[in-house]
């Protein structure tokens, strides 16, 4: 069992920035891609970024590529999400996931966190 606690969500101004994490209890997490996804208000769950194993593969959506970073730390055992340049349309409710292999669908994973929640004002 893995269990995935993020942090660092808030509220922030149209062209701000912030850093999401991603903790994982687990001391297999370098077995693991991990994913982050988002849930705005009325609207299914949707792919943002993922990130193999090793951190030597990425993949974005489209909408945040040259925006958003993923990264990881094995020896820390979390994922990152560096947003910059965050516009309205980027508010929702970010989760992180874990799965065998890095997808874009959120079946491929088999944990997930609870969720923090990212406000950007215009």
């Amino acid at each position: 069992q893995v269990q995935l606690v993020e942090s660092g969500g808030g509220l922030v101004q149209a062209g701000g920035s912030l850093r999401l994490s991603c903790a994982a209890s687990t001391r297999t997490f370098a077995n693991y891609a991990m994913g982050w996804f988002r849930q705005a208000p009325g609207k299914e769950r949707e792919f943002v970024a993922a990130i193999s194993w090793s951190g030597g593969s990425t993949t974005y959506k489209d909408s945040v590529k040259g925006r958003f970073t993923i990264s990881r730390n094995n020896a820390r055992n979390t994922v990152y999400l560096q947003m910059n340049s965050l516009k309205p349309k980027d508010t929702a409710v970010y989760y992180c996931a874990a799965g065998p292999v890095v997808a874009v669908t959120t079946v491929a994973y088999d944990y997930w966190g609870q969720g923090t929640q990212v406000t950007v004002s215009s």
